[in-house]
């Protein structure tokens, strides 16, 4: 069932509130809402939260809705800092907005693609997702650098590391994307490989970013 924007928001804040904040229950006014509030008439309804006097609290399907919220968040902020180098003063208004596009599956799609940050820009801990806890049990088997691969060993992209935005810019224009097929050609005097019928040459750090699942 689709939650409305408004009650993910709430839920959200509920999140933080219990599971960070170490708080057991969450006054309804400290939320500026009410008994009566839509959003809260809607969380009752699909038995996210419970309501005693003034005070809200998570049920089970609510924490973890809350939580899967909380990730979207911090995973748009940090792909509004690190990939589209939004100024600081903006991330958290517009990752508000973007949280909800990143819908389960896209936010996956997201986090791999930015490497299984652990934190948010700000240094807040990003929920781990299924594809994080993929990630690295095939990190300790077969996924390894680039610039480790043997001249004509193949793989497919498993993420790239980099904090430099020209540079993950650059990784995106070239089309190194999770699960893209790619071949190394040679590793001096600079990394060539193949990816989508084009060749490419680049160097160590660059090289060291990217990471493969060997075939």
């Amino acid at each position: 069932m689709k939650i409305s924007e408004a009650a993910e928001e709430v839920l959200e804040r509920m999140w933080i509130c219990t599971n960070e904040n170490n708080m057991v229950h969450v006054s309804l006014g400290s939320l500026g809402l009410n008994g009566s509030s839509p959003q809260i008439q809607e969380l009752l309804e699909i038995e996210n939260i419970t309501i005693s006097d003034t005070n809200a609290s998570l049920t089970d399907e609510g924490a973890k809705n809350g939580r899967l919220v909380v990730r979207r968040h911090r995973l748009a902020e940090r792909l509004l800092v690190d990939v589209l180098n939004t100024k600081d003063k903006y991330v958290h208004s517009s990752a508000c907005e973007f949280e909800h596009i990143l819908h389960r599956g896209i936010d996956d799609n997201v986090c791999t693609l930015l490497g299984h940050p652990s934190t948010c820009p700000h240094g807040k801990p990003i929920p781990e997702g299924e594809c994080c806890k993929k990630a690295r049990d095939e990190l300790e088997q077969v996924v390894t650098p680039l610039s480790l691969l043997k001249k004509g060993q193949r793989g497919k992209i498993a993420y790239f590391n980099m904090k430099e935005e020209e540079k993950m810019q650059k990784m995106l224009a070239m089309g190194v994307l999770p699960g893209i097929p790619v071949n190394l050609v040679q590793s001096y005097p600079s990394y060539v490989f193949d990816l989508n019928h084009t060749r490419y040459a680049v160097d160590r750090e660059i090289a060291e970013s990217i990471f493969v699942r060997v075939e």
